[in-house]
This record gives structure tokens, sequence and C-alpha cells, in this order.
């Protein structure tokens, strides 16, 4: 008897204990709570958002509904956060969207599923998973970032249809320099507007994440990138153009037909001719030019030191005017060379003659600026235009004087009309000279210093006379006879 009692008593106690254990067992897995210490980490696939510790947020010890809503909120929150987006300057453009109209999407639906099955199947199987349940649930953030361009692009495309303008340089008709203004293009910065919105959302996060409300977010500037022109005002007007700082008129209205249309073609060619600072001008290149656009007429030159017909006479008056205008402006001479002859169109000594092949007129732009040239042909006049810098107290003056005379000589030409013992005047002869030409620079109108630019020598011209031929002497003949190098001055070889 007392056998069955003892194991009446075990039996019970064993009921007991699991009784216990299962009710113990029972409300662990009947628990309503998330298990202490869960948390849901946002977890971004495309890389564009950067989450950190401080966007986790905290589930452990809130019941599933309220853990499965405060997810909802927080995803809600984010994709419902506005983004205002504004552009600068007194034409603004404003326009607000949601994060979801962005491209922004949150996906809680892997962590709702895990907090969910914390409620299903049987008591062992429940309190199983409770016991292993993940200490870090996944919600999904991703951002596709094409529709923010897109709704960019839609509202503020027009910006980028623009294209920058030049600054633009204009001498007027009387010779005043003024600038017109560059404008620039701008062009959306997508790559920044992104990582504004970007900080903008990570900070959201963090701030739901800790309990707190996502703030309202403040109006964001569009960020635009300038795209300046290849020539702006600054850069235009540090070339130094200030003013014209030279000018020099020749006449050529008594040229014939030809010999003015290769002045005034060889002045088109040299029109708006633009010298960077340190440039070699060499008017060989203007001379090749305007044979390429213009070509060249027949007309005087000088070969040899003598008048004869020829191609491009007239061209030197051009260069010889340029030659003044550049002494005027201080300029240096590279190469320079007196016609063999006076001209009638400046004083001996001002004149720059050009020989294709043989003599060249070149110069150097020493103002430390560009230099530009201008030139008119109206009236029968040439006026060439120096624009650039020079200190406004400063001019320069030029003066020539003749140191000395050459007297021609005699020059004897066979002649069957010319009875022996006799001679004829065929032409006189014209005297020659040497040239000095002196430049003077003046500083608020006086004197500072005097420079001599060249010493020239323009050759005499022998008197002609004809003779018998009896009476001419062998080495005359033989004078006569020799082949000179031909040098065409103030015209081109073809």
């Amino acid at each position: 008897m007392k056998k069955w009692h003892v194991i009446g008593i075990a039996f019970f106690a064993v009921l007991l204990a699991i009784s216990i254990v299962w009710g113990g067992l029972w409300l662990y897995a009947k628990r309503d709570v998330v298990p202490e210490g869960a948390r849901a980490r946002p977890q971004t696939t495309d890389g564009v958002l950067r989450v950190t510790d401080k966007g986790t947020m905290m589930l452990g010890g809130l019941t599933v509904d309220e853990a499965k809503d405060r997810l909802r909120r927080q995803a809600a929150a984010l994709t419902g956060m506005t983004v205002p987006l504004q552009t600068r300057g007194s034409s603004q453009v404003k326009r607000t969207w949601t994060m979801a109209e962005l491209g922004l999407s949150v996906d809680t639906s892997g962590a709702e599923q895990a907090l969910g099955k914390l409620r299903e199947g049987g008591i062992w199987a429940r309190a199983k998973y409770r016991y292993r349940f993940a200490d870090e649930l996944t919600v999904k953030v991703t951002w596709n970032t094409k529709l923010l361009e897109q709704k960019a692009r839609g509202v503020w495309g027009f910006l980028e249809k623009h294209e920058p303008v030049n600054a633009t340089r204009t001498i007027r008709a009387d010779d005043t320099v003024a600038y017109t203004p560059h404008h620039d293009a701008y062009r959306l910065d997508m790559r920044s507007l992104t990582a504004t919105i970007r900080a903008r959302v990570e900070q959201a996060i963090e701030a739901s994440a800790q309990g707190g409300t996502i703030a309202a977010s403040g109006v964001i500037p569009m960020p635009l990138t300038v795209v300046h022109p290849n020539v702006t005002l600054a850069k235009l007007k540090a070339q130094g153009v200030e003013r014209m700082i030279a000018s020099f008129t020749t006449d050529f209205g008594t040229s014939g037909e030809g010999r003015a249309h290769n002045v005034i073609s060889a002045a088109k060619s040299l029109y708006d001719w633009d010298l960077a600072p340190g440039e070699m001008f060499d008017y060989l290149t203007v001379i090749k030019a305007t044979r390429e656009s213009y070509g060249f007429k027949e007309a005087p030159v000088i070969l040899n030191g003598e008048l004869v017909p020829g191609i491009g006479g007239g061209i030197c008056q051009v260069s010889s005017t340029l030659y003044n205008a550049a002494l005027l402006a201080g300029l240096h001479m590279t190469e320079r060379r007196n016609h063999s002859l006076p001209v009638s169109y400046l004083p001996m000594g001002r004149d720059a003659t050009f020989a294709e092949g043989a003599i060249d007129f070149r110069f150097k732009n020493t103002t430390g600026k560009h230099l530009i040239i201008r030139t008119e042909t109206s009236g029968g006049k040439l006026t060439v235009k120096l624009f650039g810098t020079l200190p406004k107290n400063v001019a320069y003056k030029l003066e020539s004087k003749t140191v000395e005379e050459i007297e021609p000589g005699i020059k004897e030409v066979p002649s069957a009309s010319v009875q022996p013992g006799s001679r004829l005047l065929v032409s006189p002869g014209k005297t020659g000279y040497i040239v000095e030409t002196f430049r003077t620079k003046l500083v608020n109108g006086k004197a500072v210093a005097t420079e001599r630019v060249s010493r020239d020598k323009y050759k005499a011209q022998p008197a002609i006379y004809a003779i018998a031929p009896e009476n001419a002497q062998p080495h005359g003949m033989q004078e006569l006879g020799r082949s000179r190098k031909e040098v065409v001055e103030d015209g081109v070889t073809h």
C-alpha cells in the first residue's frame, strides 16, 4: 500500500512538472512581443544610399503589430518626404515632389513576414522560432535616381538648350572701342543634386529610427554648372585693345585703275589683322592673302631703280602707310627697307618697300598686349589705324632730314639717229639722296628721347644721252649688255 502511495505521489509530481514546463513553454511561445534586442536595418542594394548604425530601428519589446506599424510608418514617412527644388535668380521656378515620385521605395515585407511568423505554427514550433529569432531584420531601400533626373530635366531642361555666347569687341566708326559682355550657359548638376537629396534621406532614416519625426525639407537650390564661352569679357578685355594708339593716311587719288585696285585689295587683306603680344607681323602673309582673295592687276613697279610696267604696283603704299603708323605707335622694326627711288605719297625716309623673294617688311608687336590693324580706303585716301595699349600721355613724332645729295651721272646709249661726234639728251638725270629719319618720344607733350630709326639711300638717276654707235666705248657696250638681277619693288613676280 505504501508503495503505491509513493508511485502516485511521483506520478503527480512528474505530471505537475510537465504541466509547469509545458505551461512555461506555452507562455513563451504565445508571447506577442518582439524578442529583446531585435532591430530592423535599412539595406540598400544599389549603392546610392549609405545607412549607418544610427539608421537601425529597435523593435525588441514592441508587440508584433506595433513593430509592423512602426516599420510601415517609417516607410511611409520616407517615401512621402517632400523635396522642394528651386532655381536661383530672378526667374525662379519651384517644384516639389515626394521621394516616392523621385524614385525612392521602401520594402518592409520581409521584416513584416519575419515578425508575423512569431504568431504562426504550434507551440513547439513557435517557441523554437522565437528562440532562434534573428537579431536583425532587413528593410530594403532602393532609389531609382533616373526618376529624379527625369523630373528635373522635365522642368529645367530648357536651360541646357542655351549655348554660351562669346564676348565681342567692336571698333566704332568714331574709333572708340566698345565691348559686349559674354553670356554663360548652364547645365543641371545632377551629381550634386543627387548627393544633396541622398544626405537628406539618410538623415531622415536616422531620425525616424531614433523615434523622431522627419522634419519638413527646406528648399534645395537647383545646382547648376556654369559653362563659360571661349571668349569671356574679362579675357577679351585682358587683350588690351583699349583705344586707337596711332593712325596714318596717304593719298592714292591719282593712281590708275590697276594701282588703285592693288592698294584697296591689300588694305582689305590687312583689315582687322590681330597681332598677339610678341607676335611678328610679316607683310608677305598679307601679299599671299591678297593674291588668293583678290588677285593683282597691272600697274607700274620699280625694277632695278626704274619705273616699268608690272603686276601689283601699289602694294608698297599699304606697307609704307602701315610703317608710319607702327612708328607712331612706338613699335620697333625687324625688317624694313626704303624704295630705291623716292615715292610721291610720302616724304623720303618714311617708306617701306616690298620685293617678293628679296625684300620684306616685318615688325614685332612689343606693346605687351594685342594689336589690331584697321584700314580704310575712301576718296582716294588710305588710312591705317592701330588699336591697342599705349599710355595716353605718351606720343611719338617723326622727322626726316636729307643729309647728303648724290649728283646724277651720265649714261650714253648708242643710237643710229645721232650723227657722229654729237649726242642727244633723252632724259635728264635726277639727284639721289641720303636721308636720316628720327623718332622722338613725347611724355605729357615734352620730348624725353630721340632715336634715329633709319638712314636711307635713294639712288641718283643718270642723265641719258643718245650717241652715234661708233662713238660708244667698248666697255660701255659691255656695261649695257651686262645682266642684272631683277628685283621688282612695289609689285609681285607672278
